[in-house]
């Protein structure tokens, strides 16, 4: 699969979502380990050169559509699309991969939160994911108890799919129960704007 031709940067109302370069990287690092950053997310702290690799091979990787969201210039978040083939049966006839899904994510420096940022950045990346990339669902998760997470994707429009009871294991709270949104294309293509 080759990467499809996407332009960036990208340009929302108030932010800029750039490609990431070693300079960026090199100032997410200042934050992205902070106890308020990697509370809810999966990987509580990076490696910080496995980090920077990864996010340099991010660059070309078709499957992988992650940039850094800049503010006046400042790097203050990230942002990724993940796509994947949806789950479902070979139709005769056609490629028996196609990019169909995407998974949702975003994580900002401390201080930028309540400001309606990542729902600005998640907006340009689920229209880059139904425009561009054709892409018929995407989906998002976090922790329930993650309010501002789920809150951002109820503005986005995105439906509550699943509700897993203590299905999320959590350094500080133990199990703790999660939730996973998603939303169609013709969805969003109704989601007023």
């Amino acid at each position: 699969m080759t990467r499809p031709d996407i332009e960036w940067p990208r340009r929302t109302e108030r932010l800029e979502l750039r490609l990431p370069t070693d300079e960026d990287i090199t100032r997410v690092l200042e934050w992205r380990n902070h106890p308020d950053v990697r509370r809810w997310l999966i990987r509580t702290t990076v490696e910080p050169e496995a980090f920077r690799r990864a996010w340099l091979d991010s660059i070309d990787d078709p499957l992988d559509h992650a940039a850094f969201v800049h503010l006046d210039g400042e790097v203050m978040g990230l942002v990724s699309l993940s796509v994947s083939d949806g789950l479902g049966q070979h139709e005769p006839g056609k490629e028996a991969w196609t990019a169909s899904e995407g998974m949702l994510g975003y994580t900002f420096a401390p201080g930028y939160s309540g400001k309606g940022y990542a729902t600005e950045t998640a907006r340009a990346l689920i229209d880059l994911g139904f425009g561009e990339l054709g892409l018929h669902r995407i989906t998002a998760a976090c922790f329930a108890d993650n309010h501002a997470s789920w809150r951002v994707m109820e503005k986005l429009g995105m439906r509550r799919e699943q509700h897993g009871v203590q299905d999320s294991w959590h350094a500080e709270l133990g199990w703790v129960d999660g939730y996973t949104y998603a939303i169609l294309r013709e969805e969003w293509a109704a989601v007023p704007r």
